[in-house]
């Protein structure tokens, strides 16, 4: 299926931990399994039926390791063509419904505002839902929602305003809408590559995917934070116990990216943070609508390859076996299956690795078996957001033309539409956790919170109080992050330390003297948090904050040093930047450091040039600004500024035009000897003239800029010029597209 099903496979309408913080805990080959202890229910098939399964049927579908298995919460016609679920503290759910995502085959009225957030309640908390209504109707394709307090936060597709949402009367319906950002702006591109997320992390920034932005929720509104070198991924968005940021792309077939830092200090990805085996999937069906077509598919017809890699999610609950928690399990809806990762550290650097020999956590058999987002839940257990449904990609990749059509129409996967289920996984003969009254609950005992099992809990009591901004727990928060033993928590843990740093910063109460104490914290993690809390004062050149850091550049551990190294990098101070210089001098060339500080260079870059610019090497981008001054001073009087022409017609457009994008040897023959004749049916005045007498330098400057500002395409160098030049010595003439196209 075509990489950029991505998020629409993940969309699917857009289709769209342990309270031990101490280490990353690392991969334990031990439960790596075989088919042998993995509950056999149905075997592979080949011949699967598209057939449309009551959600008892879909529930026989299922291949489960032994000692899970899943449970109906929430199914047709209670809810239609689910994409998104949040919950409030009292554990009420609200469900982001698509609910024109490909109806047909065309995508038939998919703008049409016909969408809605649907409210779920489970009033006996035997955790299926029995309680419905309709929070927010005629909505155009909500893809977001974050819970906030007594409100639900929502933005719609094609526009980036968020909007809070809240039922006064108790009546299950939104009745009051206000604004909390709004730029006014029309989101481009179509469904599948607009943003997603809405995560508060631990660090008490929201992130979202595709964005270069995150928000801070201040006063009942979303206060931007711009990302210099872009944002991650498509569909779907998840943290760890220590803020860590897991995002997919299914449109680059990636899985998991963006894990190794905090998408604020740059992009950093090792080619080596998970092995080439760990892209290939298993299927236990036939899977036939791979919009990659055959390439995608092995000799018994089962994708081979992520292609829709979306919704995943850290398992953070409390309530299913202890060593899944912490693992990373990502959905791809177009194998219906679902993959088990082992999230491991080692000298700083996070790998992952499928937790099963050519298997998958969870497979169906089940063709519109579509989960698109995944969650761990107040009960702690993990849910799946299932838009059951036969399409999962947005109608670019299934016109008249393209491989995935006659699929579709072979299979009729366009008639089941308007269905939908949300499962939860739990485990044999254990009890889930207690329904939460978190919006109830006092703000001590909120505190008490942090240092709860469930990562649900902890999250939510620090976003509760950060929003309650009750200063009476102040003091009680910084007695539990200090480690004293108190009223607050029954535990000293690292994860309630770590929890409770992060409110104080959150309620604007964090001094400088609690962020030195923890600069000593027994734990590492504890120790990251505090090099990231006292940036503020890097950024003010704070000398005693830098002295005290400078303790912690022999620390044991590699990943607290990586934090100083893009910490540190917001001081100004030469005393900062000879920190980095010995961090990095006595590191013997540890990739992680390294990379780490190439990360924030980069960094810098994209601030000072823009992110595309930014983004490229230093030789690759002064070959584009070089180029730049040349075509606006030599190439504009026949071209355009903006390239695309002049009324008069002296010369073609240069925007998208196929002769720039299309490789490379093309428009070097053209610019090194000129180009002369007809051009896409338009006859010019006069010729493209030859520019080869200027050096290869030049040639590939302006070539290079050309092809970066009207064709999105990568730079050409000196060495690609004259490579050209000496495969066309002797040439004296101006080439024809005739002779070109025939190369």
């Amino acid at each position: 299926m075509n990489k950029k099903i991505l998020i629409v496979s993940i969309l699917t309408g857009f289709v769209t931990f342990t309270c031990q913080v101490s280490k990353q805990k690392t991969t334990d080959h031990t439960l790596r399994t075989t088919a042998a202890s993995v509950e056999a229910v149905p075997a592979f098939t080949a011949d699967p039926s598209p057939a449309y399964l009551t959600p008892e049927q879909s529930l026989k579908t299922f291949r489960l390791p032994k000692g899970y298995h899943l449970e109906l919460v929430a199914s047709e016609p209670m809810i239609h063509e689910p994409v998104a679920i949040a919950w409030d503290g009292n554990a009420r759910m609200y469900v982001a419904e698509l609910n024109t995502y490909m109806q047909d085959v065309e995508g038939t009225g998919e703008h049409e505002p016909t969408s809605r957030v649907m409210l779920l309640e489970d009033t006996n908390n035997d955790g299926k839902m029995d309680k419905s209504s309709v929070f927010i109707d005629k909505m155009l394709l909500p893809r977001m929602i974050l819970c906030v307090g007594h409100e639900l936060l929502v933005n719609e597709t094609d526009t980036y305003n968020i909007y809070a949402y809240k039922d006064t009367n108790a009546d299950g319906t939104a009745d009051e809408k206000r604004p909390v950002y709004t730029p006014d702006k029309k989101a481009p591109g179509n469904l599948e590559h607009q943003r997603s997320g809405l995560d508060w992390n631990v660090d008490n920034w929201i992130y979202t995917t595709v964005d270069p932005v995150r928000f801070r929720y201040k006063n009942g509104i979303l206060k931007p934070d711009s990302i210099p070198s872009g944002s991650n991924g498509q569909w779907g968005l998840t943290h760890d116990d220590f803020g860590r940021l897991f995002f997919s792309s299914a449109g680059g077939e990636v899985p998991a990216l963006g894990f190794q830092i905090n998408p604020v200090y740059g992009r950093l990805e090792f080619n080596d943070q998970y092995t080439k085996e760990f892209n290939e999937v298993w299927p236990i069906i036939k899977t036939p609508d791979v919009q990659g077509g055959l390439k995608r598919l092995r000799a018994d017809t089962t994708l081979n390859h992520f292609t829709a890699s979306c919704g995943q999610v850290v398992f953070r609950g409390d309530r299913l076996p202890k060593d899944l928690q912490g693992d990373l399990l990502i959905s791809e809806p177009v194998g219906r299956l679902i993959r088990r990762a082992k999230v491991s550290s080692k000298d700083g650097k996070i790998t992952l690795e499928n937790a099963y020999q050519k298997e998958e956590f969870i497979a169906s058999t089940d063709m519109n078996f579509r989960v698109v987002n995944m969650y761990t839940g107040p009960d702690g257990n993990l849910y799946l957001v299932d838009m059951h449904r036969g399409i999962i990609q947005e109608g670019n990749w299934t016109g008249p033309n393209s491989y995935l059509r006659p699929q579709i129409k072979r299979y009729g996967l366009d008639k089941n539409i308007q269905h939908g289920r949300i499962y939860r996984l739990v485990s044999d003969g254990m009890k889930p956790g207690p329904k939460p009254k978190l919006l109830d609950e006092s703000s001590k005992k909120l505190v008490s919170y942090l240092g709860h099992p469930n990562g649900w809990w902890r999250d939510n009591a620090q976003k509760e109080l950060i929003l309650r901004n009750d200063k009476s727990v102040i003091e009680g928060l910084k007695a539990v992050s200090a480690g004293t033993m108190n009223p607050y928590v029954k535990a000293n843990s690292a994860i309630a330390r770590l929890h409770a740093l992060w409110t104080l910063e959150g309620l604007d109460a964090l001094d400088k003297n609690l962020i030195q104490k923890s600069f000593k914290d027994q734990d590492g993690e504890v120790r990251k948090a505090a090099i990231r809390l006292s940036e503020p004062y890097l950024k003010q050149n704070d000398e005693e904050i830098i002295d005290q850091l400078a303790a912690l550049k022999t620390d044991a551990a590699n990943d607290v040093k990586m934090q100083l190294i893009l910490s540190l990098s917001y001081s100004k101070s030469p005393q900062a930047k000879s920190l980095i210089k010995e961090i990095l001098a006595s590191s013997n060339g540890n990739e992680v450091l390294a990379r780490a500080q190439k990360s924030i260079d980069k960094n810098e870059d994209s601030k000072k040039f823009g992110l595309r610019l930014g983004r490229l090497e230093e030789s690759d981008r002064n070959l584009i600004l070089n180029g730049s001054v040349i075509y606006k001073s030599l190439c504009t009087a026949c071209h355009g500024v903006d390239g695309k022409g002049l009324l008069s017609k002296t010369a073609p457009p240069l925007v998208g035009s196929k002769r720039l994008g299309k490789g490379k040897d093309m428009a070097l023959r053209i610019l090194l000897h000129g180009l002369s004749g007809p051009i896409d049916g338009e006859t010019y005045p006069s010729e493209m003239p030859a520019m080869g007498d200027n050096d290869d330098q030049w040639i590939a400057s302006v070539l290079s800029y050309v092809r970066h500002e009207f064709v999105n395409a990568p730079p050409i160098r000196p060495a690609d010029v004259k490579a050209v030049r000496d495969q066309t010595v002797g040439r004296n003439k101006a080439w024809t597209l005739t002779e070109l196209s025939g190369m």
